[in-house]
């Protein structure tokens, strides 16, 4: 976001400030233009913003900025602040945005969450001014006596969604209930539905509403595109897509299916690691580690486990299974063309998927690029850059029109499927292998995708790599 507005304008400590200068942060993305005066003043605030909006700094920097003007002390397992959030990953994720922060302003921090022994996490309630933990794990502490709300001066909700959509609701509200009825309370949700609101009107004291980069809003950096495809040209299309340098996130609806995809990429030289909830949670770190540092560049993850995950620079989100529903599909997609970044979405759907994945799309309200994909030995041509309606490379026979469905909202509705510039080769030959190669901060990522953001080039692959 260009803007003439700076974090201390609205209000941010000049020391948080340079915090965030320090981190090359300088300009407030809309969300946190609109809800820092209010949230810094203390007021409830009910925040909407799509993920990658930059929702963790809006909630982040009053949270630290009052505690840190609080003369109140914090007591042994009674911390002064709280930060709810549905997965481990997104518990670590905010907790490291937040350190640097609470360094600057002498807080202490502790992240809580299942999957881990619990005594290093009870050790660190003792002294934790700020505690940011998933909603079962910190039930079950205060249920043993080792930590108490009772000092909770600001309590913070983030992906308030994904918590209602895994079932999480009941034990929220049973936290909240344990947080003084006069502290501050700031809630923030891609989207808000039922279950949302009940808790706004349930906690919130005559918040102040403020809705930036919703879910459905315009993401003009966003391209979506449908591959019509037939069954067994999944892992083939899958190879080609994911073989060029630079992150991709591949997303399935089980468990079984990202184990067995991840698999299968490995062995065709894409280095690749999986996300679900049959990995212990050292095996969940360290595969996220190596997907972060680029020793992995393709990341095959369920929708539970990889709700709320945030990496930077991913260029390609592929759905290999369309997902149930489509707020789903928004979320899933918001992994790529985070805040300002251009990216590209693919589906792909086979033929008795038609019907579901139209109308998937429409009520997520894009019209993309849908393409039929012809045979399995020839390679996608990964150059999908508005303005031409077919895959040139030898895989694509030609474009489908999208049926009318009004006017589109996202970047991908008016575009083609392909750029005029560059080609695939036709397939008939070994899959390119690739050494695993690190992200754009290694010098990797930038040959993946042009200028425009879109996919630049294509691997070839035969029948064989089935």
């Amino acid at each position: 976001m260009s803007s003439s507005v700076s974090f201390t304008d609205l209000g941010v400590p000049a020391n948080l400030a340079t915090v965030l200068a320090g981190l090359s942060i300088t300009d407030p993305t809309p969300i946190q233009a609109a809800t820092l005066p209010d949230s810094l003043a203390g007021r409830d605030v009910l925040g909407r913003g799509r993920t990658g909006s930059g929702k963790t700094y809006a909630f982040l920097l009053p949270l630290v900025a009052r505690l840190a003007a609080s003369p109140r002390r914090t007591r042994p397992g009674a911390p002064r602040a709280l930060v709810l959030a549905p997965t481990r990953e997104l518990v670590g994720q905010i907790d490291a945005a937040l350190r640097p922060l609470a360094d600057a302003a002498g807080l202490r921090t502790q992240t809580v969450f299942g999957g881990v022994g619990q005594h290093p996490q009870v050790r660190g309630l003792k002294t934790a001014d700020i505690v940011l933990a998933c909603p079962g794990r910190l039930e079950d502490l205060i249920g043993q006596g080792h930590c108490s709300l009772r000092d909770v001066e600001i309590t913070v909700l983030d992906e308030a969604d994904h918590m209602a959509d895994l079932g999480f609701l009941p034990v929220v509200r049973r936290l909240l209930g344990q947080t003084p009825t006069t502290g501050q309370r700031l809630l923030f949700s891609a989207t808000l539905d039922k279950a949302v609101d009940g808790l706004v009107r349930q906690f919130l004291r005559s918040p102040k509403t403020h809705q930036a980069d919703s879910a459905q809003s315009p993401i003009a950096t966003m391209a979506h595109h449908v591959l019509h495809i037939q069954h067994e040209q999944r892992v083939p299309v899958l190879l080609d897509l994911a073989s060029a340098p630079g992150r991709t996130v591949v997303f399935t609806r089980t468990k079984h299916r990202a184990k067995q995809l991840a698999k299968q990429l490995n062995k065709l030289g894409v280095p690749t690691v999986d996300l679900h909830g049959n990995l212990s949670q050292g095996a969940r770190t360290r595969n996220m580690e190596a997907f972060h540092s680029g020793r992995a560049t393709t990341l095959v993850a369920t929708d539970v486990a990889a709700r709320g995950i945030h990496v930077d620079d991913v260029s390609l989100v592929v759905h290999a299974d369309p997902p149930a529903e489509h707020k789903a599909y928004l979320h899933r997609s918001g992994r790529t063309a985070r805040a300002g970044a251009e990216g590209t979405v693919v589906t792909l759907m086979t033929d008795d998927q038609v019907r579901e994945v139209r109308t998937l799309t429409k009520a997520a309200g894009v019209q993309p690029t849908t393409t039929r994909v012809a045979g399995v030995d020839a390679a996608v041509l990964r150059t999908l850059a508005p303005g031409e309606r077919s895959l040139r490379g030898g895989l694509v026979a030609d474009a489908e029109k999208p049926a009318p469905r009004g006017r589109g909202t996202s970047g991908g509705s008016r575009g083609g499927a392909a750029g005029s510039t560059g080609g695939g080769k036709p397939g008939g030959g070994r899959p390119r292998r690739r050494k695993p190669a690190g992200g754009r901060g290694q010098g990797q990522g930038s040959a993946r995708r042009t200028s425009s953001g879109r996919p630049h080039s294509a691997a070839s692959f035969s029948s064989r790599a089935r």
